[in-house]
């Protein structure tokens, strides 16, 4: 167990005149801002890529003599006043877009709940898509400067690490990390007393303590329940994201959503809007209207305020996508507590209802709708899916009228664009191209981009993403965990002059990752051609629960050992966000391949396109509204329906013709430069079309229009 009340102690003391740099490496801005990221990497090159660029680390274990030494460097000294008075600057401006627009928002409070957050390598507090959509949604409230409060799980385990045998299964490795290496500090009350709360679980009473982490003007407030006080079984209840059984999920989920606003109130905070980001959170409306209800208002007109001011996301239309708990675990987990909220057994267990499905559980998504007033799905795709889906929940009402609107996803743009682009788009686009990265005037200009700068940027990434491989491949090789075999399917052999196809996601099984492997004649044929070679980078882990999940990475990988494919094929294990810059940021084409529409929404593409990469993937989530014809390719949608083995042999096959006769002849049809101008040219379409509709700012101010600012209010959303 970890010891929750130890504090940060620098390793070495910081010279006077470069006092701050530990405040600027607590606060992830510096992760987004390019010039912060500079100045660390100007301490020391070497460790900065070591250390994976965590400057906390970095800082921790530098030598006292290098800090003299910049100390008393005049080109670093003007670098670092430089840095801190923009980090100055940001935390202190009041002109923020939030305050001109939405003063009433800009006033209030905002408290965003999520089961993970994707912030940065050095936090692993997050899995796959919904974690790094969570913490874009924050670190683009901060640009905003919409007054936003993440709540989430400190998970001393964080999520799993994927380690691959010789003969390519997936085993998961948990340990712990070092949170004194992390941008994470113990929260404090208003008095200045260590956060820290209680909820009763069935027969036992469970403590957390809290964390807190600056996400540039956000704070973000982590539950721990690993203190001593705790029973040894409650001690480990928050270590693991998405571990153990029901049962464990039950509790994770009545400490988030019940102990959350236990948190919120032990802050001294008074939120005028509160956003439940998938239904992992959904117990906070029942601790909402149990507060409300012990100060004497009636059941009923408690919850109407609770449903006024809450806003929900719901994220998948995946079945085992949605939490259902046996009714005996939530009799046990709530005995007693249904009486503070003014309702019978019956009745409470009647809010967790599927309307069609009576007696299957309790349902946390249906828990959700029933009482937010503000619904949404995350792509205007997954928005029609959702009002199908969900419509028993307003009987007799038309499937169009279902109160449950879009907002799409989006990425945060400064996080996910490589320092290569950002200086291209600075020079073309104007320095302000980030704060406008919403405005579609400013895209226009990526047309003028002259397609050698472009191009030569582009080949420069994917050198920049083999040598990531093949360092990585040999540090594995000489500490002894890799033998040859998995260096060589690990990407070694990899030729950086080649067509590179991107597949990195969660390994679920309706993304169908090994749907390129369904004709391997022709495979072979795109990969092994002479003078037109192709070849593919997989990357990504399935849930370790997820039997079905590890045969599609037992499969992919196998065929990456294939010496048919002539090392073409290369799977990279532990897929992170460090990993995930790297591939996005490298490759040519970006492949998605879910069955539809199983596929919410999607950002990865998103984060490809930003950086020059065109999209591939059938037509669902977020590329079903982003795909005008000339910006990427598009599998189309089945004339009728199919089975799903039928299903995938349409789409493999006009995958594999969308291969052999448009993307490959395009990108090697060079001129006399060397150049391929028709592919630039839809290079310079993907950006133009997806940054300003699929960017993050986009996608925040959306929530604040249409969801929050009416839940501030009190009144039904746009609609």
């Amino acid at each position: 167990m970890s010891e929750p009340y130890s504090t940060f102690t620098p390793k070495t003391s910081l010279p006077g005149g470069l006092g701050r740099l530990e405040e600027l490496a607590q606060n992830l801005w510096w992760s987004w801002n390019p010039k912060a990221r500079r100045l660390f990497e100007a301490i020391d090159p070497t460790m900065w890529s070591l250390t994976h660029h965590n400057p906390v680390k970095l800082l921790h274990d530098l030598k006292p003599e290098r800090l003299d030494i910049l100390a008393g460097d005049p080109t670093f000294v003007r670098q670092y006043s430089s840095v801190l008075k923009s980090f100055d600057e940001y935390l202190a401006a009041k002109g923020t877009w939030a305050s001109a627009q939405h003063p009433k928002l800009s006033s209030g409070t905002i408290a965003y709940f999520s089961a993970e957050f994707g912030l940065h390598n050095s936090i692993p507090i997050y899995s796959g898509g919904l974690g790094i959509l969570a913490g874009d949604h924050c670190k683009e409230a901060s640009d905003l400067g919409l007054p936003l409060v993440g709540l989430g799980f400190m998970y001393p385990q964080g999520y799993f690490h994927q380690r691959i045998t010789p003969d390519g299964w997936q085993e998961a490795e948990y340990e712990p990390f070092n949170r004194l290496e992390s941008p994470i500090r113990q929260a404090l009350t208003p008095a200045g007393a260590p956060c820290q709360i209680t909820v009763k679980m069935g027969d036992r009473v469970v403590s957390a303590i809290v964390w807190k982490v600056h996400v540039g003007r956000v704070p973000l407030y982590l539950i721990d329940t690993d203190v001593p006080e705790n029973d040894p079984s409650d001690r480990v209840l928050s270590a693991r994201l998405y571990g153990g059984d029901h049962e464990m999920r039950l509790r994770q989920e009545i400490l988030l959503g019940v102990g959350g606003v236990r948190v919120v109130r032990a802050l001294g905070l008074s939120p005028i809007v509160w956003h439940a980001n998938e239904g992992h959170s959904a117990f906070l409306t029942l601790e909402r209207v149990r507060e409300l209800v012990q100060t004497g208002l009636p059941h009923t007109e408690a919850t109407d305020l609770v449903r006024q001011s809450t806003v929900f996301t719901t994220h998948t239309p995946v079945p085992a996508g949605h939490d259902v708990f046996p009714a005996h675990l939530i009799e046990h987990y709530f005995n007693g507590y249904w009486e503070q909220l003014g309702l019978t057994r019956e009745a409470f267990l009647q809010l967790g209802e599927h309307p069609n499905q009576p007696g299957t559980g309790f349902n946390m998504t249906v828990l959700a709708i029933r009482l937010s007033g503000h619904v949404n799905g995350v792509s205007r795709e997954h928005g029609r899916v959702s009002r199908a889906m969900w419509q028993s929940m307003w009987p007799g009402l038309p499937e169009d009228l279902v109160p449950i609107r879009s907002v799409t996803n989006g990425i945060h743009v400064p996080t996910w664009v490589a320092p290569e682009m950002n200086h291209l788009y600075s020079r073309h686009l104007g320095p302000d191209w980030a704060e406008r990265s919403d405005d579609p005037a400013v895209w226009h200009r990526v047309s003028d981009i002259p397609d050698s700068e472009l191009w030569a940027v582009r080949q420069g990434l994917k050198r920049k993403l083999m040598s990531f491989i093949r360092e990585r491949a040999r540090a594995g090789w000489m500490s002894g965990r890799l033998d040859a075999t998995q260096v060589l399917a690990g990407g070694t052999l990899l030729d950086p002059e080649a067509l590179t196809i991107g597949f990195a996601r969660r390994f679920a099984t309706y993304k169908r990752a090994t749907i390129l492997f369904t004709a391997l004649t022709r495979l072979q044929h795109l990969l092994h051609d002479r003078w037109r070679p192709v070849q593919i980078v997989f990357a990504g882990k399935a849930h370790p629960a997820d039997e079905p999940g590890r045969q599609f990475i037992h499969q992919v990988y196998t065929f990456c050992r294939n010496h048919g494919l002539g090392g073409h094929v290369a799977f990279l294990e532990d897929y992170d966000m460090h990993m995930a810059k790297f591939l996005v940021h490298g490759v040519d084409v970006w492949l998605n391949t879910p069955r539809p529409p199983m596929e919410a929404s999607g950002t990865s593409g998103q984060k490809a396109a930003f950086n020059g990469v065109p999209h591939l993937s059938v037509l669902d989530g977020w590329w079903h509204e982003g795909y005008d014809g000339a910006n990427g390719w598009a599998i189309p949608l089945p004339d009728q329906p199919l089975s799903p083995q039928e299903h995938d042999e349409h789409d493999a096959e006009h995958l594999y013709h969308i291969l052999e006769r448009d993307i490959v002849p395009l990108y090697y049809t060079r001129d006399r430069d060397g150049i391929p101008r028709g592919w630039m040219q839809l290079v310079k379409d993907a950006i133009r079309t997806t940054a300003p509709r699929f960017c993050a700012r986009r996608m925040v101010k959306e929530y604040a229009e249409l969801l929050y600012a009416p839940a501030a209010a009190g009144t039904p959303s746009v609609w």
